[in-house]
């Protein structure tokens, strides 16, 4: 996945976009987990990782939206 400063330089919608798929991917990683065909588990941590840098992203963007 990108970096934050990658991910400064995206859009908002894009941004969004890019949360709505990690969701979605960790919805599946946790069925996977569950039936046990998870190949790595360290995926999962890293979807999570991905898409929190991905909201606090978000949160800075709107944040300085709201102030300027």
């Amino acid at each position: 996945m990108a970096t934050a400063k990658e991910l400064k330089d995206l859009s908002t919608d894009d941004l969004q976009n890019r949360a709505k798929e990690l969701r979605d991917t960790l919805v599946q990683d946790r069925l996977k987990r569950r039936t046990g065909s998870l190949d790595s588990p360290a995926e999962g941590v890293q979807h999570r990782r991905d898409l929190a840098r991905i909201l606090t992203v978000l949160g800075e963007k709107a944040r300085a939206a709201k102030a300027g």
